[in-house]
């Protein structure tokens, strides 16, 4: 009895080990599925024109081109000057927004604090009810006059009642009362006690909104269509808007036999398309590892109030 119990048991640890090798393998190659994409995109962007005309997207191509990227390089200084412009909103822009969400979120997630349910259901309401472009339009360039403005591009995201939620969360689960309370008691003022106490015990959770909100600010070209006309502020996400416009204006132009035509046939524009894609998502792609472990930890923890 005693044997068979034993042999059991070793079943059992085979299948287990059996098992894990199987999802470890499956979850290998799911994610490398999910690198498959920007991997092709790179490769389309290094792909001969002409090739890609007779056969269409290859894995492999039989010709190597960086004419798409010696295309784009005619934008060389203003692809420069539009990259600054985005770096610095999504730096400005995520360290605003990282701070009004989480001290709106302490302050509501507070049992002691009187408004807390008038202010929570202030930020529901102003989520669920959205006033649309055209008041934040003239919000924007009338009562706060800032069109042609770096601050247009920052200030109508600088909010997120959505990191706003998170963060409530995160702080009604995993920064203990006793805490705060011990720390009250030995003097401690709020501001001391958020600085002190809750941001340290909440890095996975500001990581995880700082992520969501740097995305947002990095893929943002829509606030610079309608607020930014000056060169010198177009963000890259809009710059690239205008090249894929002009490339497309010219191609057409060659279609209808224009004076332009001879130039514009020269235009790789499958492989331009591809290589802006990469210029776009390269940067903030090689910041996403060193986001990844607190991201993980603050999307699961604190998921079961326990």
């Amino acid at each position: 009895m005693r044997q068979k119990k034993r042999i059991s048991a070793v079943d059992i640890r085979s299948f287990s080990s059996g098992a894990n090798l199987f999802f470890n393998i499956f979850l290998a190659i799911f994610a490398l599925s999910c690198l498959f994409p920007f991997f092709f995109i790179i490769i389309i962007s290094l792909t001969k024109e002409s090739d890609l005309t007779l056969f269409g997207y290859q894995f492999w191509p039989k010709n190597f081109s960086i004419a798409s990227y010696v295309y784009l390089k005619q934008f060389g200084s203003q692809v420069v000057q539009s990259l600054f412009v985005t770096v610095f909103i999504t730096v400005v822009g995520t360290i605003m927004n990282t701070l009004f969400s989480a001290t709106y979120a302490y302050a509501i997630s507070r049992k002691d604090f009187r408004y807390r349910r008038f202010f929570t259901i202030f930020a529901l309401i102003s989520m669920l009810f959205v006033p649309g472009m055209v008041p934040t339009y003239l919000i924007v360039t009338q009562m706060l006059n800032l069109r042609d403005n770096i601050w247009a591009l920052i200030l109508p995201m600088a909010f997120g009642v959505w990191n706003v939620l998170i963060m409530r969360t995160f702080y009604m689960t995993q920064v203990p009362d006793a805490i705060i309370e011990s720390a009250r008691i030995d003097g401690a003022g709020e501001l001391r006690i958020f600085s002190s106490i809750v941001i340290p015990l909440s890095v996975p959770g500001i990581a995880t909104i700082s992520l969501f909100t740097a995305l947002a600010y990095w893929n943002d070209w829509m606030n610079a269509l309608l607020y930014i006309n000056s060169d010198n502020l177009v963000p890259l996400q809009y710059l690239l808007v205008r090249i894929q416009n002009n490339m497309a204006a010219l191609v057409k132009a060659a279609t209808q036999g224009a004076s332009v035509g001879a130039a514009a046939a020269q235009i790789p524009t499958e492989g331009t398309r591809m290589a802006m894609v990469v210029i776009a998502t390269l940067p903030i792609a090689l910041t996403y590892p060193f986001f990844q472990k607190y991201f993980v930890k603050g999307m699961t923890i604190g998921g079961v109030k326990g």
